[in-house]
């Protein structure tokens, strides 16, 4: 049975979440496969926001198992903290959630690292979460790291010494004023390591080969955006991992001929949280009207995300780099009441009009190009199928499905999961 993907396709924030949550009665098992808690998944519904950060978006669905895989990386303290927010749910988290032990630890020097790190870039600073992320990623290939599985041997406390008084003596290079009490930190760590312990590890990658032979039905869970990604994002203002579709074969042990369906969702407009070029970015009462009324404040870090209109020319790139085989569009409902809707359909790159995604797109080397189509103003939200939606909204879709040469097969018009049209 092939493993299906579902990837962001912009800067982070499309809404994963929410469509993993849709999806998962269709599956028996959700893997996250790279990322850590700088990543924020929000599902809401009954009325309850959720949002989290390592652990898989199907948890609330008894009947799927959720794989935290060998390609993410875990905060045991923030860890710790999403378990105790799901204690209310009286949900098993012994047998429904699983962690490899190849997925490496976030150690409180790594947090320290990065802000010091972070710190002394002045302005120059690439809007890291602060989270500790970068530098376990350093870590791992640099063959330094520490695993999950680390913590079953009796010597893992002298492993974490060790890294943990490296990582003191970096710090200090970086010549920063950085305030921390390293032992009450440590203290908390050991403790949710303790915690972490109690959860079930396994060799994801063997467990997954078997459960495609059984049949099972496995959906890989991305996080952040493929405009993110290490290699193929906007670097250096990237995460640390690889975001797109190649990252699902390395962040789970899954081959790459076992790869199904290539789930993409993009909002029907852009954002981005922290630095880094936005060639639509708006700076007028346009994006502050997206900002208010799509809540666009990060999941993870609450900072206020820049919005603009929908670039075509980047999320073709996406597309054509993940091997796109559906799209979904979010925020669809966030548009409504705009008279005209604009989409950047190709740029003006040093005076040359081009449709791919260049090696710099920053604002002094990119002009976006834009197509002005007509907008809605009828509210979306209470709407249920795809025949209810205005005319006007069902010419945006076509035009998008014909620029990307992929059907848009759900509509999201709204933060719920019942909110959720499918075409």
């Amino acid at each position: 049975m092939a493993v299906d993907l579902l990837l962001g396709l912009q800067w982070g924030d499309e809404g994963k979440g929410k469509i993993v949550d849709v999806l998962t009665k269709h599956y028996d098992i959700i893997a996250r496969f790279q990322g850590g808690p700088n990543a924020g998944h929000t599902l809401e519904f009954d009325g309850i926001k959720h949002v989290l950060h390592t652990i898989p978006s199907g948890i609330f669905h008894k009947n799927a198992l959720n794989i935290v895989g060998n390609g993410v990386v875990i905060d045991p303290v923030i860890f710790k903290k999403e378990l105790q927010a799901l204690e209310k749910f009286n949900i098993d988290i012994k047998s429904k959630l699983l962690i490899s032990r190849k997925a490496h630890l976030i150690l409180p020097t790594h947090r320290l690292l990065d802000a010091a790190s972070e710190a002394s870039k002045g302005k120059a600073k690439i809007g890291s979460t602060l989270k500790g992320i970068g530098p376990t990623y350093m870590d791992k290939t640099g063959r330094n790291g520490m695993r999950v599985g680390d913590l079953e041997l009796d010597n893992w406390k002298e492993k974490y010494r060790a890294l943990a008084d490296k990582h003191e003596a970096m710090i200090a290079f970086y010549d920063v004023e950085i305030q921390y009490d390293l032992k009450e930190l440590e203290a908390d760590f050991c403790d949710a390591v303790e915690n972490l312990k109690k959860l079930t590890f396994i060799d994801s990658e063997e467990y997954l080969f078997q459960a495609q032979k059984a049949g099972k039905k496995i959906l890989a869970e991305g996080a952040q955006g493929s405009l993110l990604d290490i290699d193929f994002g906007t670097y250096p203002y990237v995460t640390s991992s690889n975001t797109t579709a190649a990252g699902a074969c390395t962040g789970l042990g899954v081959a790459p001929t076992h790869i199904g369906e290539v789930k993409g969702i993009f909002k029907a407009y852009c954002t981005r949280v922290g630095s880094g070029p936005f060639p639509t970015e708006l700076f007028d009462e346009d994006g502050a009207t997206m900002g208010r009324v799509g809540n666009e404040f990060g999941a993870t870090t609450g900072r206020p995300r820049r919005c603009g209109w929908l670039d075509l020319v980047a999320l073709k790139y996406a597309v054509q780099i993940n091997g796109v085989t559906e799209l979904m569009m979010m925020k669809a409902d966030v548009l409504s009441g705009f008279k005209k809707v604009k989409v950047c359909t190709a740029y003006d790159y040093k005076g040359k009009r081009i449709t791919h995604l260049p090696y710099n797109i920053e604002a002094e080397n990119v002009t976006p190009i834009y197509t002005d189509l007509e907008g809605w103003g009828q509210d979306l939200t209470k709407m249920g199928s795809a025949k209810e939606l205005p005319d006007t909204l069902k010419d945006y879709i076509s035009f998008l499905e014909k620029e990307l040469e992929v059907p848009i097969t759900i509509v999201s018009v709204g933060p719920d999961r019942t909110q959720t049209i499918h075409r």
